[in-house]
């Protein structure tokens, strides 16, 4: 793997960095937006998307070019960059995507990567197998072999600065995602897109999508800048970035547009259903729906395809910030209220807690106990895992919601869902947790964990919990050898 991409700031395994695209000569700021361009249909230009929405990077689909009567020479005389008038990163596809719909095409890797080097690509595509969710195990197999073997075929091409991608397939199996994640981060190649994923997106499929991406990122090195193809609503942008992914592609943008579908953050509308624009881009600010409804085709599409790509780049920029600020949990959490799919894979994210954990910070900006799910996030695991960590001094050690007790050796604050610590710790992060008062069962449950876990490290210590009516499920996890006080009664 070549060293082309920095990472600046974490949270969780979200990440700040810097993409450094030498051919073209820019550093494209991850997590990044690339627009899809249909070279034959530009709903939007490149250069407007350059100008007006700033994009740094775009895709588009070499294969396109490569078997356009009207484009090919075009491409190879002007140069791509001319072809579309953009001076950002153009990144081109090789063709799997039309092997995925059609099942052949005419077009080897040498011969593609060639072509995209020919016409000026910044970073280029093999023509791997984009295996679909669902196969047979063997199937997947085989198709994630030949994907391997076209990336050592790349290695081999003589590709100049243009960066390659090297696809990790594996469909929705983790053990082949993983291991194909691995060999592709050994492969020498520069930038990882995790492939065939937008049928699960299609399905609203969020939770095994997550299985997938949490797969293939255990087996890609850390450093490895992540792409996560085809993933074009606004929705997911913070939970994939939350996994690590660093760039994302859109179509939808367009492709919504086109049946005059408006898209949110949280869901999609369609302009015959509205009467209100819940937003303030340029072309809501300036419009109303029915002011649209009564364009013609051509530019209603426009208008709509512009608001979409508003709202997208928008959401990136929420991202970004939401990592600088080290509030990203937090944007997933409300984003994941949208949608119950949604739901599904944050919970799923939060099964990663501990893969999380390796990048995110041990120090932010408050903790926000927002849901039922809060109790679950990386800073909880993390916390229980450093109680073995703490030395008690003592005895016999209280355990308290409440004041002090001097007939103790020791008294430590515990609060739902951290459970127990020394209370010299109490203005640390995280244990200046904001928390609603009325919890959810599962906070006292990971406190009463955090109390476990402190028991069984500290065998020669009685303890004594001080509670404020934890609710039964959470008692049944403290130990027996633990006597229990009922602030609340």
């Amino acid at each position: 793997m070549t060293d082309v991409f920095e990472v600046d700031r974490y949270d969780a395994a979200g990440r700040l960095g810097e993409l450094e695209v030498p051919r073209a000569g820019v550093t494209v700021e991850t997590p990044a937006l690339l627009p899809v361009i249909n070279p034959h249909i530009q709903t939007v230009s490149p250069a407007q998307l350059e100008s007006e929405f700033g994009a740094e990077a775009l895709i588009t689909n070499s294969y396109v070019l490569y078997g356009s009567d009207e484009l090919r020479e075009p491409a190879l005389e002007q140069g791509i960059h001319d072809l579309l008038d953009f001076s950002g990163a153009i990144v081109t596809d090789s063709g799997s995507f039309q092997l995925a719909e059609y099942g052949d095409i005419d077009v080897t890797t040498e011969e593609i990567l060639e072509f995209q080097r020919e016409i000026g690509s910044d970073l280029g595509t093999p023509v791997d197998i984009p295996t679909p969710p669902d196969i047979e195990r063997e199937r997947a197999a085989d198709e994630l072999a030949t994907t391997e073997e076209r990336l050592e075929i790349a290695r081999e091409v003589d590709t100049g600065e243009m960066l390659v991608n090297a696809p990790v397939q594996g469909s929705t199996y983790a053990d082949l995602r993983e291991a194909a994640g691995e060999r592709a981060g050994e492969s020498g190649l520069d930038v990882f897109p995790v492939g065939a994923v937008v049928p699960l997106m299609n399905e609203y499929r969020y939770g095994d999508l997550v299985e997938v991406v949490a797969a293939a990122k255990r087996g890609l090195p850390e450093s490895a800048p992540v792409h996560l193809f085809g993933a074009g609503h606004p929705m997911m942008f913070a939970l994939a970035a939350a996994l690590g992914c660093d760039l994302f592609d859109s179509a939808a943008y367009a492709i919504y547009a086109r049946d005059d579908r408006y898209m949110t953050v949280r869901t999609t509308e369609h302009l015959a259903d509205l009467e209100y624009f819940p937003c303030s881009c340029p072309v809501c600010a300036s419009h109303t729906p029915a002011e649209l409804r009564g364009m013609d085709d051509d530019d209603r599409e426009r208008a709509l395809a512009e608001h979409n790509l508003h709202v997208s780049f928008g959401e990136i920029r929420t991202i970004k910030q939401a990592i600088r600020r080290g509030s990203l949990l937090e944007l997933v959490e409300a984003r994941a209220r949208s949608h119950p799919a949604m739901l599904d894979g944050y919970r799923a994210l939060l099964d990663h807690a501990a893969q999380l954990e390796r990048t995110d910070p041990v120090s932010k900006s408050t903790f926000f106990h927002l849901s039922t799910e809060s109790a679950r996030r990386p800073e909880v695991a993390r916390h229980h895992d450093r109680l073995e960590r703490i030395a008690t001094d003592g005895d016999q050690i209280l355990l308290t919601q409440g004041s002090t007790e001097d007939s103790f050796d020791e008294c430590w604050r515990v609060e739902p869902p951290f459970g127990p610590f020394p209370r010299e710790l109490s203005d640390g992060y995280p244990l200046t947790a904001e928390t609603p008062e009325r919890l959810g069962m599962q906070a006292y449950e990971q406190a009463a964990e955090g109390v476990r876990r402190l028991v069984a490290d500290s065998p020669d210590v009685a303890f004594t919990l001080a509670h404020d009516d934890w609710p039964a499920t959470a008692l049944e996890r403290v130990p027996a050898t633990v006597d229990l006080w009922n602030l609340g009664e």
